[in-house]
């Protein structure tokens, strides 16, 4: 069975609330009874205003936060994973190997060169250095990053340069299922263009991609299909 007949992600009943605990432990509602479905080759964009809930629905996907209640179930190594219940060592492997995940913004090691940022997925795969950094290298110069910063670590760089080393790294390696965050937000309209087309080509070989877009244009030509959220205003 092909990637483009698996629901690659399916979460079923995810919730999670935010308990603010210098404010007398209130609890904020921010996902209820999320439901969905993806197979591999869709893009499903999450849309709806500021405050709906987008970026934390994919930090649950990726289980930098954990869920109150549901099941995220991830199709990894030929069975499926629940993430929100999984064991450390497993959500580690589930990254390595399955989940890709760009986020809103860059974070690495200090004085790391951006060749050893971008092609570190690489080299954890197995690449000999060599091979890692020449496939970075392309990557990067794919997406309009000048080759005389590769060898320098990009703390120092400017808002859109970091946003396309953060995408470079992302798309280096050919994940199962991708979620991006925003990932043209800080870019020209050159570099949105790259920034679609590697999209397009992760869809050809049946990656999962859910996504955030905020621009428009980008949003119409990628999506598959949106997943409308809005806020929950209610407190838990």
């Amino acid at each position: 069975m092909t990637n483009s007949e698996l629901d690659m992600v399916q979460v079923d009943g995810l919730t999670k609330n935010f308990t603010l605990h210098n404010q007398g432990g209130i609890k904020l509602s921010v996902l209820r009874d999320i439901n969905l479905k993806v197979k591999g080759g869709e893009c499903v964009v999450l849309n709806g205003p500021s405050g709906a809930g987008k970026s934390s629905l994919l930090r649950c996907l990726y289980r930098n936060y954990q869920s109150d209640s549901g099941r995220v179930l991830i199709q990894h190594d030929g069975a499926y994973v629940d993430i929100v219940s999984a064991a450390p060592r497993d959500i580690i492997a589930i990254r390595r190997h399955t989940i890709g995940y760009v986020s809103q913004f860059l974070r690495v090691i200090p004085r790391v060169s951006t060749l050893d940022v971008v092609s570190e997925p690489l080299r954890r795969e197995g690449y000999s250095s060599e091979q890692a950094r020449q496939q970075a290298g392309e990557m990067l110069e794919r997406l309009n990053v000048p080759e005389s910063l590769w060898e320098l670590a990009p703390a120092t760089f400017s808002g859109g340069e970091q946003q396309r080393v953060n995408i470079a790294r992302g798309f280096i390696r050919s994940f199962p299922v991708l979620l991006l965050d925003e990932p043209t937000s800080a870019l020209d309209a050159v570099n949105r263009e790259v920034v679609i087309s590697l999209i397009e080509e992760r869809k050809k070989l049946g990656t999962a991609i859910i996504g955030i877009f905020h621009d428009e244009d980008v949003r119409e030509r990628v999506a598959t299909r949106l997943l409308d959220m809005a806020p929950l205003k209610d407190a838990a």
